[in-house]
């Protein structure tokens, strides 16, 4: 029975890291199910209440480094409002039209074409926004990554 629990909390693991280059996956509510799968399987009297408070914490600095690195990648490199919009729509669409390529080629073509709709700004400077909208996402990948691992090592030290 121990083999068929980790093996399912390591599975929950796994597709949560994947989670962070395939956004229509919530890659947090996989490690949250890992940690449920965990308490089922053996005992929640393992995981003390501290433990949930970090870890919803991590969840909460997630979530907001998620939205601030796609701000600031479109932002930092001249982009608008709009740019940040059309980022977060080619990253959430792209993935389904160009499978694979789609998660970097989505936000770039995202930010530059709500740019240039929208904000009718000139190629220059909405092609500026589409490299800051991979930046961001970059960043937020790797940003992301970490804060997962750690919540993971903590995991792995509480049990």
């Amino acid at each position: 029975m121990e083999f068929i629990s980790w093996t399912l909390v390591i599975a929950s693991f796994i597709v949560a890291m994947v989670g962070l280059v395939y956004p229509i996956i919530p890659s947090v509510l996989f490690i949250f199910l890992g940690f449920i799968i965990h308490g089922l399987f053996h005992s929640f009297s393992e995981l003390p209440w501290w433990f949930w408070v970090i870890e919803v914490l991590f969840t909460l600095l997630l979530f907001g480094a998620d939205t601030l690195a796609n701000a600031f990648g479109v932002k930092r490199f001249g982009g608008s409002e709009a740019g940040i919009w059309g980022s977060t729509i080619g990253l959430l669409v792209g993935p389904f039209v160009i499978p694979f390529a789609g998660i970097l080629i989505g936000p770039f073509i995202g930010a530059v074409l709500a740019e240039l709709i929208f904000k009718r700004t000139s190629l220059k400077t909405a092609f500026k926004a589409g490299i800051g909208s991979l930046v961001g996402f970059l960043t937020s990948v790797f940003t992301k990554g970490v804060i997962q691992i750690i919540m993971i090592i903590i995991f792995v030290m509480v049990i």
